[in-house]
């Protein structure tokens, strides 16, 4: 139990952000990229223990459901930074192993999903 609220604690102590809404375009940005991470087959390390990607999602989902009902986040980079990039609990930064590839911190992998993402959604909108 301690660790629980030492974990919102520090989830709290991370806003210093105004109170705000996430947009339902950021929303659909926050989800499509835990979805991606869902399905990429890539490993997620959160406090020293590698899970799997869908428990990755899982996991961040819950962070999500957190910083929302704060409202604490209003944009997808807010997310990634405040909720996505680092354990609440530990101050550990989570990573994300694809395949052979080296370690990388999920900051970094979650910016360049979104990246990607927006980059496709812009493809898209031009045909």
């Amino acid at each position: 139990m301690l660790l629980g609220t030492i974990a919102i604690a520090g989830l709290m102590s991370l806003s210093n952000v105004s109170a705000a809404e996430l947009p339902a375009s950021s929303r659909a940005e926050v989800e499509a990229l835990l979805n991606r991470l869902a399905a990429s087959g890539c490993q997620f390390s959160r406090n020293g223990s590698w899970y799997s990607a869908q428990e990755a999602k899982s996991h961040l989902t819950k962070k999500l459901d957190y910083v929302l009902e704060k409202k604490m986040v209003s944009s997808s980079e807010q997310f990634i930074e405040l909720a996505a990039s680092k354990s609440s609990m530990s101050g550990k930064p989570y990573q994300v192993k694809c395949g052979n590839q080296a370690a990388q911190d999920s900051a970094t992998w979650l910016q360049g999903a979104l990246k990607d993402l927006r980059a496709n959604k812009t493809g898209a909108d031009k045909k």
